[in-house]
């Protein structure tokens, strides 16, 4: 079974953080993928930075342009995680972008994320058809789970076949605007929560965008599986490094 499915049937709220490859340091990577495990974590998502993110707020453009700038790429980051299973037991997902895994080669992408130990992606701007025409058997031959995103402007169709063609969680952004933007959740957040909750789906939900303490994250997994936080976690290590991982954490549970 992956990681993921196993993780996602313990009896607890699962926490995401998502931090960028490559940042503040480039070789910061694997560090910070210890110190979240050692701080409770229950899921981390790598983010593999990209000249033009177009899903991301302001704090998680910036870490991936300082990132690219001190040389991070996809196959150096294979290389820093080629040991990650030796330390790390928690299910790891590569986060990004299409372009750079298309340029790298889908089926060789996936075969070294096997390899590796890498349990799923998330590719914001890869469109369900494409992947169920072109490439959902290459995941599958690679056991990566592939993270399908919903809005608050998806609608009930559509939400009902990406959970059909999902086989891990799905990635319910909270708003409909870049990360990092919000603070807490309105009454239109709480109903889509309360409406995707209505539509009894066959895998858990995993909210992102605007959690950023106790409070939000609560909020959050009222009605799902988890929640991802992002942004505030690369404020936290820009403003007082990589060595208060764990003041962090203590701030989310």
């Amino acid at each position: 079974m992956n990681r993921i499915n196993q993780k996602l049937e313990e009896d607890k709220k699962i926490l995401s953080i998502y931090f960028t490859a490559g940042y503040p340091k480039l070789n910061d990577t694997v560090k910070i993928i210890q110190d979240l495990e050692k701080n409770g974590v229950d899921l981390i998502e790598i983010g593999l930075p990209f000249s033009d993110p177009l899903a991301d707020g302001p704090t998680i453009q910036k870490s991936s342009t300082a990132a690219l700038k001190n040389g991070m790429h996809t196959e150096l980051l294979f290389e820093q995680l080629k040991d990650i299973r030796k330390t790390v037991s928690i299910p790891l997902i590569i986060m990004g972008y299409f372009n750079p895994i298309f340029q790298y080669g889908v089926e060789a992408f996936c075969k070294r994320c096997q390899e590796i130990g890498i349990d799923g992606l998330i590719l914001p701007d890869l469109p369900l058809d494409v992947y169920l025409k072109d490439y959902e058997a290459i995941f599958v031959k690679y056991g990566l789970i592939n993270v399908f995103l919903i809005t608050p402007q998806t609608s009930d169709k559509r939400i009902k076949q990406i959970d059909k063609a999902s086989n891990g969680f799905i990635y319910m952004v909270s708003s409909a605007s870049t990360t990092g933007a919000t603070t807490g959740f309105g009454e239109e957040q709480k109903t889509y929560f309360g409406r995707i909750a209505a539509l009894n789906l066959n895998n858990p939900q995993i909210v992102g965008f605007g959690i950023n303490n106790a409070e939000t994250f609560d909020q959050a997994t009222q009605t799902t599986a988890g929640a991802i936080i992002g942004s505030a976690f690369i404020k936290h290590i820009t403003q007082f490094g990589i060595d208060t991982i764990s003041d962090f954490i203590k701030t989310i549970r």
